[in-house]
């Protein structure tokens, strides 16, 4: 986004939706000994489109530097596997995919989806960049390519014979700095009659619910399913179904098929929500601009909790260390002072410190040791697992801290 250029219609940005200032990249874990090393901040400034309504960043980092080698496994949580098989057994028996279909994942993490497509013996290709996360699923016997996911693969791919009846796009399109290019990529790897379905976080859940800390800068782009239709479209594919579904906050999964695809026609569901987008305002301007002194609000309620528990000699740690915990950590200026530890279930992060405010990253066990008054869940949008998976603090009379849409002690 060269010149502050939309990535999608080529339109001068000049809008600012929201500026938290500058961190470093959200899934930079740190070790011991890059502690003693001058770490890299980037303005984290978001942008919205004045024509098109993409909000988005600036590109200050290549996908390259971000993903080639990836902390985050999505076999990690629980919830995030029964959504992936759940997803799995309903596309299968909507669309009828068998041993002759192919399904291919792009940003395929450690096969935690395909893994049930290759249970129901229904042949899978994943297309992952990140090296180290690409070999768990390789050690799963998953077929993966590693590599970006781009209209020169795409073509190669076609020319191979091996093109796919399903694309499955989970929480990628939004890391796509070169989005076009993604999207005629999925336009050339797609059969005649084949579809892709496409999930992301529902911008309409970013503005109405204070997800701001899903905004780190590995996130290039924020959809509304407005903004999608007119990316899709332009490259010749159509939405003809969505779903919302609860992932991440609120998410919409996308189904996309050729626009020469007359098979499949557009169901309700797409009025449905485009009708509930403009109720809510994401065609009007206004309600981008109108967005940061809500994000202010938080930022003052967790300081001010953090502050009076320390004041009171209370101890709060932290549970995860996903990305958003991240911004949210850094836009709120909360260090070790304030949050001794977090905890993370993924060995990847444990012995780590958390990117910017160099807040250690323990095994869960530490919990059980240290009993913190405390527990602030950083991925919130799993608060419910984690919350049952912890409620052992009650033992000793501890509570759950949950910060977004707005700090709620439980």
């Amino acid at each position: 986004m060269k010149n502050k250029m939309c990535r999608f219609c080529g339109s001068i940005l000049n809008q600012v939706f929201l500026d938290l200032g500058e961190t470093p990249l959200a899934n930079s874990f740190l070790s011991k000994f890059d502690l003693q090393k001058n770490e890299p901040f980037f303005p984290l400034q978001v942008y919205v489109c004045n024509q098109c309504y993409l909000v988005q960043l600036k590109q200050f980092k290549t996908p390259k530097e971000i993903f080639s080698k990836y902390a985050y496994f999505s076999s990690y949580s629980s919830l995030w596997l029964k959504h992936a098989e759940k997803y799995v057994e309903m596309i299968t028996k909507r669309f009828h995919y068998n041993s002759n279909s192919l399904v291919i994942e792009l940003a395929s993490n450690d096969g935690y989806l395909l893994q049930y497509f290759k249970k129901k013996q229904i042949p899978v290709l994943g297309i992952e960049p990140a090296e180290n996360v690409a070999e768990e699923a390789k050690n799963r016997g998953i077929p993966t390519i590693i590599n970006f996911f781009s209209e020169d693969l795409a073509i190669k791919l076609k020319n191979e014979g091996r093109q796919a009846d399903l694309i499955v796009a989970n929480n990628v399109l939004a890391h796509v700095p070169e989005l076009n290019k993604f999207v005629k990529g999925i336009k050339i790897l797609l059969k005649d009659n084949g579809i892709a379905t496409i999930e992301f976080p529902h911008l309409l859940n970013l503005i109405e619910k204070n997800q701001f800390d899903t905004i780190y800068h590995e996130h290039f782009s924020y959809f509304s399913l407005f903004t999608a239709m007119k990316v899709f479209f332009h490259h010749n594919l159509q939405i003809f179904d969505v779903d919302e579904i609860p992932t991440h906050g609120g998410s919409l999964r996308l189904y996309v098929k050729h626009t020469t695809n007359n098979y499949l026609k557009i169901t309700s569901n797409v009025k449905v929500i485009l009708d509930k987008e403009r109720k809510y305002g994401l065609n009007d301007i206004n309600t981008y601009k109108n967005f940061s002194k809500r994000v202010i609000q938080v930022k003052e309620k967790l300081c001010e909790f953090l502050l009076e528990a320390k004041k009171s000699g209370k101890k709060v740690v932290g549970y995860g260390a996903p990305a958003k915990g991240n911004t949210l950590l850094n836009f709120c200026n909360i260090n070790v002072d304030l949050l001794s530890y977090t905890v993370d279930k993924n060995i990847h992060k444990q012995e780590l410190y958390l990117p910017g405010t160099h807040i250690p990253i323990k095994h869960p066990e530490e919990i059980k040791k240290t009993m913190p008054d405390y527990l602030l869940i950083l991925p919130w949008n799993l608060q419910d697992e984690i919350m049952s998976e912890m409620s052992f603090i009650r033992k000793w009379g501890g509570k759950f801290v949950i910060p977004i849409p707005e700090v709620k002690v439980i």
